[in-house]
């Protein structure tokens, strides 16, 4: 056999290059290790979503969830009543508390359910034949729940009903252990009112929240069986409606775009507060009111004290009173109300009257002793009788007294002197022509605004509780449909009596078919009043507008509203806010249309435009009649 020579410098050349191959191999994989320990080190510093959003701890306790400093609890509802309201779960939904709530829906073939009806049906009118075969009395549960099968069974056939298991969960939080078991105990209350029962989770915890998570993830799987009817009646789509028959418009529902119409004299009290900070739209949506509630036919008085609603009161044709030291309109603090029809306790008129004025003194003076209020008692008592007015007297006929009689009952007293020296600055001083005229206001107009804008800061409160007092007197004389609006509210606040007069003003002003509107931008000030905060709880509607991030919390606590209700607050435009009706309440955004706008706007820019348009406006008429003249010359 001839021998072949091996070619070995080939063989060496092959072995060199799959060296090289590896060694390449090998150097790439180091770079990529490099690379991926780099790319590690990167990540480590850099901040992700899940990062900023996620907890700085996670601990899973049988029955609740600790995330950081929060805890957690789910509750599931496990059976329903045989009927159910529509709406039931709005007022879990609307409890004050922060939560999450999911609702899953799992359909059903209808045939397996028409299977199992069908088994169902056989099995109770074999009892209810076994028990009329015995003789026994019938049992109306079994022929209730017949009933209901048989009636189901039809709407499954038909296809008017479908057939689903439907799992409601409800997630708390709150900031401690003890706080999260009153809300579940509350929670729990709540669902037990509407007969459902429900339990909260017991080594499920953790999957009670995901449950709850926007993850659509039904971890718990506690599910009841529901046809389509009750399941509807379940949906959160819900707003509460606003909208009578009766009533004028307030403004737009913003859940669903409804009307807000009402009539604020079918509630228990037609009484209204109004709380909004400056430029929110307060003067505006209540001047929006005036307009409608004149058409309607009804009286409205109005205590104005920057003179916002002049141009209203004249566009009307209402009754504007100028107070002020200056002026010539008169309100006399000592006035008497005059009983036109009914019966009325002349004695009480009289002693209601003593103490009113005995309450203007008082602010007056800032303050009356023990000895100093005897005695300022016995001579108001006095200063009527000086008048003959008494217990015997004919109110419809006397002349009741001025402040210039009540400063002659007390220079004749002994221990008033002090009284004295400081009642003759309102008899004979700096501010005379204010309490010691007469009056000599006409009240006979379906409009009347009271303006105290030219009066000094000290004297507003003394003047707005005699204004107030006056207004009164004149409801108890005669019972007619009419609206009392106090603006700028918080000045009487600031006296306990007169801030005393105005709570006992409405809770009984009902009795005289009067309702009262207060309203504030002082928050503050009016709610940490004990009467301010008797004033609202006495209020049947109440508006709420743009507030102040200082001011939202005690509104919060107040109205007892909801984070989301809160923010609200702080974010509202002009003329948005929350209408509380009653129980009811809605958010609202009021609407006038152009001309009712014209008419009560309080923009100074809108202002003067329309003076200039008026302005320019009667100047071309001038100039027509004048052309007019020259022709017929």
């Amino acid at each position: 056999m001839p021998f072949k020579p091996i070619n070995t410098n080939k063989r060496f050349l092959g072995s060199a290059k799959a060296q090289e191959e590896a060694e390449k191999k090998k150097k790439e994989a180091q770079e990529g290790l490099i690379s991926l320990e780099e790319e590690r080190v990167y990540r480590e510093g850099t901040v992700a979503i899940r990062d900023l959003i996620a907890p700085s701890a996670f601990r899973v306790e049988s029955n609740f969830i600790q995330l950081g400093e929060t805890f957690l609890r789910t509750i599931f509802a496990i059976t329903y009543p045989r009927y159910i309201a529509v709406g039931w779960s709005a007022p879990i939904l609307n409890f004050n508390a922060t939560m999450d709530t999911s609702m899953f829906f799992y359909p059903i073939n209808s045939a397996i359910i028409l299977k199992q009806l069908k088994k169902k049906v056989g099995v109770l009118e074999a009892q209810i034949s076994a028990d009329a075969e015995k003789g026994a009395a019938r049992d109306p549960l079994r022929e209730t729940a017949l009933r209901d099968i048989e009636q189901l069974r039809d709407d499954l056939t038909q296809g008017t009903e479908h057939f689903f298991q439907f799992a409601f969960y409800v997630t708390l939080y709150a900031k401690s252990v003890d706080e999260l078991n009153k809300m579940t105990e509350d929670i729990e209350n709540v669902f037990g009112a509407r007969l459902i029962y429900s339990k909260h989770v017991l080594f499920q915890a953790e999957q009670g929240f995901n449950s709850t998570m926007p993850l659509c993830v039904d971890e718990l799987n506690i599910a009841f069986n529901m046809n389509s009817s009750p399941i509807a009646a379940s949906f959160p789509f819900m707003s509460a409606e606003l909208t009578s028959d009766n009533g004028i418009l307030y403004g737009i529902n913003q859940h669903n775009n409804s009307l807000i119409l009402f009539d604020r004299f079918s509630l228990q009290n037609a009484n209204m507060v109004v709380f909004a900070t400056s430029g929110a739209g307060k003067s505006y949506a209540v001047k929006l009111e005036v307009l409608r509630s004149l058409m309607m036919g009804t009286d409205i008085i109005i205590i104005d004290p920057e003179m916002e609603y002049q141009h209203l009161c004249e566009a009307v044709g209402g009754t504007y009173v100028n107070i002020s030291l200056a002026s010539e309109s008169k309100v006399n603090p000592f006035d008497l109300p005059r009983p036109v029809g009914q019966q009325i306790s002349t004695e009480d008129v009289i002693r209601s009257a003593i103490i009113t004025s005995k309450g203007l003194i008082r602010i007056m003076f800032g303050s009356l002793s023990a000895l100093e209020d005897s005695v300022m008692d016995q001579a108001l008592r006095e200063t009527y009788a000086k008048k003959d007015i008494t217990p015997s007297s004919n109110l419809a006929t006397v002349e009741p007294p001025i402040m210039q009689d009540l400063l002659d009952v007390l220079e004749g007293m002994e221990g008033a002197q002090t009284m004295v020296l400081k009642l003759k600055k309102y008899t004979e001083g700096t501010f005379s022509g204010l309490f010691n005229s007469p009056t000599n206001v006409n009240m006979n107009n379906q409009l009347v605004v009271f303006s105290v804008r030219d009066l000094e800061d000290e004297l507003r409160p003394m003047a707005i509780y005699s204004l107030v007092n006056y207004v009164w007197n004149i409801v108890r004389s005669e019972r007619k449909k009419r609206l009392l609006i106090i603006d700028e509210a918080w000045w009487l606040m600031t006296h306990e009596d007169s801030a005393k007069f105005i709570y006992a003003l409405v809770k009984r002003c009902r009795k005289y078919y009067l309702g009262v509107t207060t309203i504030t931008q002082d928050v503050n000030d009016f709610l940490q009043s004990q009467y301010g905060h008797s004033i609202v709880t006495n209020s049947a509607l109440q508006l709420l507008l743009r507030q102040l991030p200082a001011a939202v919390d005690i509104i919060q606590k107040t109205f007892m509203l909801t984070e989301g209700e809160k923010y609200l607050l702080l974010e509202s435009a002009v003329g948005e806010g929350i209408f509380f009706a009653g129980l009811k309440r809605a958010a609202i955004k009021v609407v006038a249309s152009y001309t009712e706008d014209q008419l009560i706007t309080s923009d100074p820019a809108q202002l003067m435009q329309i003076e200039k348009a008026k302005q320019e406006f009667e100047a071309q008429m001038g100039g027509k009649g004048s052309e007019k003249d020259m022709e017929i010359g």
